[in-house]
């Protein structure tokens, strides 16, 4: 029979419990995770992050001292200096220099001697950021004095350099204003979209004209060197050296001379001239007043009277060579075109001028109120009839008009250099009126353009591209400012016109000068001349534009010159004439010395400007 043992009385239970339960599990778990984290940390800190490190590393040992490049000099057609570059000085710093404690010192002293306030030096360092590795230019343009004043609180200015810069420099001043247009230092704005293309903070940029129009070829490339620093930022070697690379030199198709009697020529508050090569297209000169100096914008900032200038209710920076206005008379030229090629009207056409003509209830006058009697189209473009070419667009219809006024460029962009800044004008049609005044076009409609007149509007250079067609043969040119070595064709499209209209275009324009409202124009000093006048109206109570376009010789022309007055009064012949014959004068004494008699004296000139000669439109 079985006994039961009694306990063991005084023997230990066993209580181990390590390595019995998930401990173990765990601790290995946790161990793996924190070595994963690490070396994700370190592979974050090293792969990911390690290029930002070595560049603050190597801030506070390697500086970069960039050498801004030379902007490339500009030309005329033969070889005269336009534009270039002086060299002032600046003062730069280190981008990290408002961070160190020594700012509360150099703030206040730089913005004492440079007159600039201190949130603006900080806020041109905190653009840069605190880890470029570039200088940057607070002050350009700096004169003696504060120069002086750099010099003699060094000690106490630390980060701060002094250096001396390219500037861009134009030597003729307001004379080539809206031609070259100017330099500025880039906006903020401009900066976010430039920076792809290498750009930095504080480069200068061409805003305007030829300036912008080139900025690729006129640039350059940035060089510089890359030198280790002591603790201290004292260079202890050059690490490497790029050279900076100049930009190209251009030379326009401007002709400087041209362009100053053009300039002297434009008399008037608001109003512009252009010269054109009517073979090829070549600009030989633009002129807009009023005008601006564009050396202002090389200062640090603009004086409190430089922006009154500029901002004046005539918009100097306004190029209105290349703005729109109503052509007036000078549209004959198109359609007289429109006339001859539409095949209603025969170059030997004779119409009967009246002293205003009735079309649909609506009187449309003539300019001298009492019409010239029976006129062929030369004679109508040599008296500027308007009764004779209301019954021209009237014959051709709106439609066939139209397409010509388009043919010879107008409502279009001409393809110069400056688009951003060219108006293509407006050419109105069915569709214009419809969208803006919600009415149908009319045979009105049709009369008013085919004097110039109504909601038509062109500019400068498109008139001058008009002259150009009956001057060169019938060929549209394309307007351009850079030199080069292409042919004429290469600039010039043909409108495809038939030999009797060029012709009957030629007559109308010459008669102009020998019979008609151009006369100012039909002297000894230039070789036998074409043109045609034009008076526009501008809207109630304001005065009238002004144009006057000629070409010279008139057999074989070498150069088109348009002059236009804004609300200048007056009439085109009589105001625009003298300025268009003064720019002639200096191109045909300049290209052909001796061979035309000298301009007589400005009171001889005057009386003989002002001795009866008819001053229609």
């Amino acid at each position: 029979m079985a006994t039961l043992k009694p306990p063991q009385l005084g023997k230990k239970k066993d209580i181990r419990t390590v390595g019995c339960s998930y401990q173990c599990v765990f601790f290995i778990v946790f161990t793996l995770l924190m070595m994963v984290g690490i070396n994700a940390r370190l592979a974050y800190l090293q792969i990911l992050e390690g290029h930002k490190f070595k560049e603050r590393a190597q801030a506070n040992r390697i500086r970069t001292i960039l050498k801004q490049p030379e902007r490339g000099n500009i030309f005329d057609r033969k070889g005269k200096l336009l534009a270039t570059t002086r060299y002032p000085r600046s003062v730069y710093l280190w981008p990290m220099a408002h961070t160190k404690r020594s700012w509360s010192v150099v703030g206040p002293r730089l913005s004492q001697i440079l007159d600039i306030p201190q949130q603006e030096i900080e806020k041109k360092l905190e653009q840069a950021g605190p880890n470029s590795t570039s200088l940057v230019r607070i002050a350009r343009d700096l004169n003696e004095a504060q120069v002086t004043g750099l010099k003699e609180y060094e000690s106490e200015l630390s980060g701060m350099e002094i250096h001396t810069e390219a500037v861009r420099y134009y030597p003729h001043g307001k004379e080539l204003a809206h031609v070259l247009g100017y330099t500025r230092e880039l906006t903020p704005e401009q900066l976010k979209e430039k920076k792809k293309q290498g750009y930095r903070l504080g480069d200068v940029i061409g805003q305007m004209g030829v300036e912008k129009a080139y900025e690729q070829l006129l640039r350059g490339e940035w060089g510089g060197q890359q030198v280790e620093v002591d603790s201290k930022g004292r260079p202890i070697r050059v690490l490497g050296e790029k050279q900076a690379k100049a930009g190209n030199d251009i030379h326009l198709t401007i002709d400087l001379d041209v362009q100053k009697a053009a300039e002297k020529a434009l008399t008037l508050r608001k109003g512009a001239i252009v010269a054109l090569d009517p073979n090829n297209g070549a600009v030989l000169a633009i002129v807009s007043h009023p005008v601006f100096e564009p050396n202002i914008f090389s200062k640090q900032k603009l004086t409190q009277k430089d922006w009154q200038d500029l901002q004046s209710k005539d918009h100097p920076l306004v190029n209105r060579a290349l703005s729109a206005f109503p052509p007036a008379s000078t549209f004959k030229i198109v359609t007289t075109t429109a006339g001859l090629e539409s095949g209603k009207f025969s170059p030997s056409t004779v119409l009967q001028t009246f002293g205003s003509l009735t079309v649909g209830g609506v009187t449309f006058g003539e300019w001298n109120h009492a019409g010239f009697g029976p006129l062929g189209f030369a004679g109508a473009i040599a008296m500027s009839s308007d009764t004779f070419f209301y019954q021209i667009g009237r014959g051709v219809g709106g439609p066939t008009l139209i397409e010509w006024t388009r043919k010879y460029g107008f409502g279009q962009k001409t393809g110069i250099e400056f688009a951003d800044e060219e108006s293509k004008g407006n050419v109105p049609d069915e569709a214009w009126k419809q969208r803006v005044w919600k009415i149908p076009w009319t045979v009105g409609d049709t009369i008013n353009m085919s004097i110039g007149q109504g909601a038509l509007q062109v500019t400068p250079l498109q008139a001058a591209i008009m002259f150009s067609v009956p001057a060169n043969g019938g060929y549209r040119v394309q307007p351009h400012l850079l030199k080069d070595n292409e042919q004429a064709k290469s600039w010039r499209s043909s409108l495809n016109m038939k030999p009797s209209t060029i012709k009957v275009l030629r007559e109308g324009l010459r008669q102009v000068v020998t019979d008609g409202t151009g006369k100012r124009l039909s002297v000894p000093t230039i070789p036998p001349a074409a043109g045609k006048s034009g008076t526009a109206e501008a809207g109630v109570g304001r005065p009238n534009h002004t144009w006057f376009g000629a070409y010279a010789p008139a057999d074989k022309p070498e150069i088109v010159v348009v002059a236009f007055g804004e609300n200048s009064g007056e009439h085109g012949g009589s105001l625009c004439g003298p300025m268009v014959l003064q720019v002639l004068e200096e191109y045909f004494h300049k290209q052909y010395p001796g061979k035309y008699k000298k301009p007589e004296p400005e009171e001889s000139q005057a009386k003989t400007k002002n001795s009866g000669t008819r001053t229609g439109d």
